[in-house]
């Protein structure tokens, strides 16, 4: 057992090791399939916590295959760490909102440049909107309500959550979304290149990932990355 409790990080890797070895790069891509959308972690976490759970005994690397990568599989005192974990009631959510900071201090902004960022972030929320609907129909249709109930309830949550913020973007006064004016491109025009997250505020595995919630066939696991 770990000389301190476990990490939600840590935990998330351990959880996903109980499908069998996988290698560092297979964890982070599951990760970032899996909770990539509510859980931020960089690739460079996924190795630091690997490498300190072998260190604790949590978790074994095998020999290197291809590319030079090293499988991990779970140990018992892994398991029994990561049960001790799941049992723990778990901690309140923590928001980091880019774009409410922004609407905030939006006096300090042109009325056009506010709305284009609202306009584009709409765009952003409503097309996670539809790709959680329409994963949500095809892992109905298989059967997931029976099969994996868990993964579905995650997704469920991603389809909730976005409707309401799509209502937010909805219910704003008109003076924080004014209609385009001829004299330059407004927020239904020519819209700006999407805008990149600060390193602080999404530290993720790159650019922001298709939704992914697909429920797998695993008892215990989230959505598989396709």
């Amino acid at each position: 057992m770990p000389e301190r409790p476990l990490n939600a990080t840590a935990a998330s890797l351990l959880g996903f090791l109980h499908q069998g070895p996988l290698t560092g790069w297979d964890l982070v891509q599951t990760a970032q399939g899996e909770i990539g959308d509510f859980w931020s972690l960089t690739q460079s976490q996924v190795y630091r916590e690997l490498a300190t759970m072998a260190e604790a005994g949590l978790v074994e690397a095998g020999e290197r295959g291809r590319r030079d990568r090293r499988p991990y599989s779970l140990t018992e005192a892994g398991r029994a760490a990561f049960a001790e974990w799941v049992r723990r009631e778990p901690g309140a959510e923590s928001i980091r909102f880019p774009l409410l900071l922004t609407v905030l201090f939006g006096r300090h902004l042109p009325p056009e440049q506010l709305a284009r960022f609202l306009e584009r972030h709409r765009s952003i929320h409503a097309d996670r909107l539809a790709g959680y609907q329409r994963q949500h129909r095809e892992a109905v249709a298989a059967g997931a309500r029976d099969i994996e109930p868990y993964a579905l309830a995650t997704l469920e949550f991603g389809i909730a959550y976005e409707q309401a913020v799509l209502d937010w973007f909805d219910g704003l006064p008109p003076r924080l979304v004014p209609e385009p004016t001829s004299d330059g491109p407004g927020p239904n025009q020519d819209e700006p290149p999407r805008p990149e997250p600060a390193a602080g505020d999404q530290e993720r595995f790159g650019p922001d990932p298709a939704p992914h919630w697909v429920p797998s066939s695993h008892p215990g696991t989230g959505g598989r990355p396709r």
